[in-house]
């Protein structure tokens, strides 16, 4: 757990504010026909354009057999997360949803955030997993204060689905970020309050629910990066990097007119 110091704390923040701008505009491009390959391509040409660099692309996760080989990580319908776009001949049709993840990096400062989004009209059920999920990220944010701990994020996350009828899955999560795409502590999508790192002012956070409509269990695809529901119900993913500070938390990766 480390606190950044101010000259962090400022290349983070622009690195969140280049991201959140890339990340709006691929929201906007999500509709019926468009590729999960083209979505990638629009991606690393975004952040590209700004002279930074994808995140992402050619990083290599713990236990990984290989370097994530695209920008952008686009997750559809049943795909929990990591979904590769570049390796998919996935074209998007009315009443999909997808998830997409970007991690940017500006001048060696790292942010990372997620947003699942509706491709034209969806079921009802649908709608409410989407809901849920973006609330319980409110909700963690929230938690995130000097004082709390790990665990508290954790907590308030995972409670927001509880007599939802979905299912937070707890083995995959939040982060520490900034330097590194992953760094320590990892954050549990649900846990017990008073647990865990003590967070302090400075930390620099990837907070980041995911709910199925099914039932929590998930599987490794043979790509080595998608994970899938076991049942094959849908997913959802919604993620910010956050900056604590002593009086306020900041989303670092906000979009344009989100109320977050």
């Amino acid at each position: 757990m480390i606190a950044r110091t101010q000259e962090e704390r400022e290349g983070i923040a622009e690195s969140g504010r280049r991201l959140a701008r890339v990340l709006s505009a691929l929201e906007k491009m999500v509709a019926p026909g468009v590729s999960v390959e083209d979505l990638d391509t629009e991606a690393e040409r975004l952040i590209r354009e700004t002279g930074d660099t994808p995140a992402f692309l050619n990083y290599t996760p713990e236990g990984a057999r290989r370097p994530y080989p695209a920008s952008l990580c686009v997750s559809v319908n049943e795909e929990v997360v990591h979904g590769l776009p570049n390796e998919s001949p996935r074209v998007l049709k009315q009443g999909d949803i997808v998830s997409l993840d970007l991690g940017l990096t500006h001048k060696g400062f790292i942010t990372d955030s997620a947003v699942t989004v509706p491709v034209g009209k969806i079921d009802k059920k649908v709608q409410q997993l989407l809901d849920a999920t973006r609330l319980s990220l409110e909700e963690g944010i929230r938690a995130a204060r000097p004082g709390n701990r790990i665990g508290d994020i954790s907590h308030a996350t995972g409670k927001v689905f509880k007599g939802t009828g979905f299912s937070v899955v707890k083995m995959l999560g939040g982060h520490a970020v900034g330097k590194r795409v992953h760094e320590e502590p990892f954050i549990a999508n649900d846990g017990y309050p008073g647990t865990g790192p003590e967070i302090v002012a400075g930390m620099v956070l990837a907070i980041e629910p995911i709910a199925n409509l099914g039932k929590a269990a998930v599987m490794l695809a043979p790509d080595g990066y998608t994970y899938r529901t076991r049942d094959g119900s849908l997913s959802a993913h919604f993620e910010h990097t956050i900056l604590v500070e002593e009086e306020e938390t900041i989303v670092l990766t906000r979009r344009e007119d989100e109320a977050v």
